[in-house]
């Protein structure tokens, strides 16, 4: 069946929902599965049956839902919040929520109306968390058989295999969620005693308008949208629409819109930009102007607020020199002088806003200083060259990089890179503005353009043992540059593009002919040998036209080229038709074949696939073949696992 015609009959209500497996606790608290029976599917009827005749079910939750650039259960008919929602899913969160309103009145009365809107907002919470872990966009988590949840990610996608959660019992219930809600509760209000009571104000609003006198506060700590990194309204709207039906009585000017605000919010959202996008703007130049002015006006409110000489700290982890152009171009036109940066590991792994996407594994923490005086303030600057910033940035950025490789911190090297852009973005507000010869104004990403280069070269000398990979074609430099930078196959387009012009290499212009790379969701993903060389096993004209290295060639003018094609005759004809290829082919006295294949043992992931192919052709007969004076061991720790050549019969 063809994908469209699946969401075909999606849209049109044309399925039926099928249970796979009921899982069950066991005397002694221990849980089983067992096959559904003929119970299991009369429930789902009954459930189906309630919804079309309780005239309340029938429209609990009848409100389109927003659908966003990346939004990916829209597509499939999910385009109200009900949809999202199994009938008997529907019926559970109904039942908890008409309980709630049977006793709204007697809490509000027993405990008075403080008190008691507390009691009632703090029983909401736990209702908008159960969802979270009870709709069709709640995975089954498959290696522990568990209930996933459906904020994990930073999209709303629709699950083919689902979570139908009984929260009466069982997994994570309602009680382990009261309780999680309670103790969270309770922490937060230990950090309040009656001594700070005078000292302390809590309060909510708009952080471009806040009650504040000027020149009143010490010191600001903000921790901004990360740019495009996950659109936080979107998000919020699975547990909006829900706490509206518990909590739209007591607090109606919180919640008289059907969904969260997105006009207000300050982040790069291109979806906001469909319908007035161009060929000369953009919905992303439009999305990064309007988050750029956003944050402009919330930082100019915390230059307002700050005294002369306060500090402003704000927390930062997005990856991409796009978001730190438009965040730092939104700093320097507030009036702050960036003074230092400090990383800090501190992100966790299954953090919404961290997942796979634009966010970093460590924190940046980036310091600004409002100035004492007026004397102090940039706009008195005149414009500096350019030219005469540029060599500072790198020099900044170099010794940044290595004061943090020295310093012991666990940091990735992403950020590294990152963690450089502190210092590089000080030296250039320093300096600001910026222009090059022609009086044109130089923006923030060129000075990390310049940082991100520089700090590479720094992490090649650090990690690749000394090579020399400006030896290489430009096009296997990228590779190794690009898996020894991001530690990963899977990476930022614009990173990767421009560590390609930084080597002189548009990567555009190199996919198609080389299959290097494909794009995933936006991304870039490398590709393997495995994806690249044609099938040597097989007739010439058997082999797929769709991967360009050709095994039986004679010479490559990418080393990239005859090493994969090197790792796959091994692979499909073992270690003798191996050696034979390679000194048919002069590898064994190839200084560029045998760089690179040492690179690709560093910078590739220890026991990947894709590494033990380049460790195979490492070792043994082949390894004394080549004259190597390096083994895999050479870059692998102690702690590692013990290496030892495949067999033979793994590659027949």
């Amino acid at each position: 069946m063809e994908s469209e015609e699946i969401r075909i009959r999606l849209r049109d209500g044309d399925f039926d929902y099928e249970p796979y497996g009921v899982k069950y606790v066991k005397s002694g608290g221990k849980t089983g599965w067992r096959a559904p029976n003929s119970d299991d599917y009369e429930a789902q009827e009954k459930a189906r049956e309630r919804i079309n005749s309780d005239f309340e079910l029938s429209t609990l939750l009848d409100v389109q839902r927003y659908i966003g650039d990346e939004d990916r259960a829209g597509p499939y008919g999910v385009t109200k919040w009900r949809d999202a929602f199994t009938p008997r899913q529907l019926v559970t969160q109904y039942e908890y929520l008409r309980t709630f309103k049977e006793f709204e009145d007697e809490i509000l009365s027993d405990e008075g109306e403080n008190e008691g809107e507390a009691v009632l907002t703090a029983l909401s919470l736990v209702a908008s968390k159960i969802v979270d872990r009870n709709s069709r966009f709640s995975p089954l988590d498959t290696r522990l058989g568990n209930l996933g949840n459906a904020l994990g990610g930073k999209h709303f996608t629709l699950q083919w295999t689902f979570v139908e959660n009984n929260p009466a019992l069982g997994f994570q219930d309602y009680n382990d969620h009261l309780n999680r809600v309670r103790d969270s509760y309770e922490e937060i209000v230990s950090y309040y005693n009656d001594e700070a009571a005078d000292d302390v104000r809590v309060s909510q609003s708009d952080a471009a308008n806040l009650e504040i006198d000027s020149n009143s506060v010490q010191a600001v700590i903000i921790d901004p949208p990360y740019y495009d990194s996950i659109i936080y309204s979107e998000m919020a709207d699975m547990c909006y629409v829900w706490l509206k039906e518990y909590l739209s009585s007591i607090f109606p000017d919180i919640f008289r819109d059907d969904l969260t605000d997105k006009d207000s919010e300050a982040v790069a959202n291109v979806a906001e930009y469909e319908d007035v996008a161009s060929s000369s703007n953009s919905k992303s130049d439009l999305a990064a102007e309007d988050y750029e002015n956003k944050m402009k006006d919330i930082f100019q409110e915390l230059y307002r607020v700050l005294q002369p000489g306060g500090v402003m700290t704000v927390m930062f982890t997005h990856k991409e020199s796009s978001a730190w152009d438009t965040l730092t171009n939104s700093l320097i036109r507030s009036g702050f002088t960036i003074t230092s940066t400090h990383p800090i590991t501190s992100e966790m792994p299954h953090r919404t806003d961290t997942q796979g996407g634009g966010s970093a594994d460590s924190t940046l923490l980036l310091t600004g200083r409002k100035p004492h005086s007026k004397d102090e303030h940039r706009d008195n600057q005149s414009p500096t060259l350019w030219s005469d910033v540029r060599a500072d940035t790198r020099a900044v950025a170099k010794d940044a990089a290595r004061d943090l490789l020295d310093s012991g911190l666990s940091l990735t090297k992403t950020d590294v890179i990152i963690s450089a852009f502190g210092p590089t973005l000080k030296v250039y507000a320093d300096a600001y503005p910026v222009v090059d010869d022609q009086d044109q104004e130089i923006p923030p990403r060129r000075a990390l353009e310049e940082a991100r280069e520089a700090v590479t070269r720094v992490l090649v000398d650090e990690y690749l043992d000394g090579e020399r990979l400006g030896d290489l074609d430009d096009i296997t430099e990228w590779y190794i540059l690009s898996w020894l930078v991001h530690e990963s196959d899977t990476f930022d387009y614009d990173d990767g593009h421009q560590l390609g012009l930084g080597l002189g290499v548009d990567i555009d212009d190199i996919k198609r002919s080389t299959k290097l790379w494909g794009k995933k969701r936006g991304d870039i993903q490398l590709k393997t040998h495995e994806d690249r060389v044609q099938d040597i096993t097989l007739p010439p004209e058997e082999r797929s036209n769709r991967t360009p290295v050709d095994p039986e060639a004679l010479s490559y003018t990418i080393a990239l080229d005859a090493v994969h094609a090197a790792m796959h005759v091994y692979h499909k004809q073992g270690e003798d038709v191996a050696i034979d290829w390679l000194k048919e082919r002069n590898f064994d006295t190839d200084a560029g074949f045998k760089a690179t294949l040492k690179a690709l043992l560093q910078v590739l992931p220890k026991n990947s696939s894709e590494w033990e192919a380049a460790r195979d052709l490492a070792l043994g007969k082949a390894h004394d073949a080549l004259g190597l004076e390096f083994t895999p061991t050479d870059f692998t720790n102690a702690s590692d696992d013990t290496l030892e050549q495949s067999e033979l019969g793994d590659h027949a």
